[in-house]
């Protein structure tokens, strides 16, 4: 089975413009994002897709490979589609180019299923939401699944709604108890085929109520199987996102 990972990266991110290449250690978050995916024991190939020379030009130096895609592409999904499509490929992996910190544990944790369940079509990952703003927060997404670990619903507003509980959502213990509550962590396998089809697919009413693309994917009846993994991930959407990616960078560098 081939596998291969795709990295999509702008360059004219709104909220952080030039992030990818903002430095973290010394070296650009593009590369940190680059080599942690290459040390899946899963992904045979990996390849950042950008619409920026300057990016492709980062990447090319350490050796990695960039295919440089057209700039009128409106997300992330259609970007990975256009390099998928020219791919030989069985399994796309689709690595967010602001998770600095991707664990390579984390990707084959969510790369197994498809190595056991032939019609299974696409995947993500999940972990434990750990404090009370994280779970109000209409910036991280929740998750629910089902019994066989297939997402039910992905949401902005907190999931699920506890109603006999709301009013002692005062602080972060209740995430420490027994009300278990996850975030999505942007992290994608596809079967290339359905990932083209998947692509083409018109945007639907909730994804374009809730801003994300996933919904698309429940909405036509496909089934999301969602992995669980203790890895915090940190994305960067701001400056203030990258000090934090640094300062953790710098704990795990000691």
């Amino acid at each position: 089975m081939k596998i291969t990972a795709v990295i999509p990266a702008r360059y004219a991110s709104t909220r952080f413009p030039g992030k990818a290449l903002a430095e973290i250690g010394g070296r650009p978050m593009i590369q940190h994002v680059y080599e942690r995916t290459a040390q899946s024991k899963l992904v045979g190939r990996v390849i950042v897709a950008t619409d920026d020379i300057r990016i492709a030009d980062a990447v090319n130096m350490i050796g990695g490979e960039a295919i440089m895609t057209s700039t009128a592409h409106e997300t992330g999904t259609d970007r990975l589609a256009e390099v998928a499509a020219g791919l030989d490929a069985d399994i796309i992996v689709n690595v967010q180019g602001d998770e600095p910190l991707i664990d390579p544990v984390m990707i084959d944790l969510a790369l197994q299923p498809f190595l056991e369940e032939s019609d299974l079509q696409m995947g993500t990952v999940k972990t434990r939401i750990k404090c009370l703003h994280d779970f109000l927060s209409p910036n991280v997404v929740k998750v629910v699944t089902d019994n066989s670990g297939n997402a039910l619903y992905f949401s902005r507003s907190p999931l699920p709604f506890f109603r006999d509980k709301w009013k002692d959502l005062k602080d972060d213990s209740f995430c420490c108890g027994k009300l278990l509550c996850y975030k999505h962590v942007g992290l994608y396998v596809y079967r290339r085929d359905f990932l083209l089809k998947f692509a083409a697919m018109p945007a639907t009413f909730l994804e374009i109520s809730e801003k994300l693309e996933q919904l698309r994917a429940i909405e036509n009846g496909v089934k999301i199987r969602v992995v669980e993994s203790e890895f915090e991930s940190i994305g960067v959407d701001t400056p203030d996102d990258l000090l934090k990616a640094q300062e953790q960078y710098r704990k795990l560098s000691k």
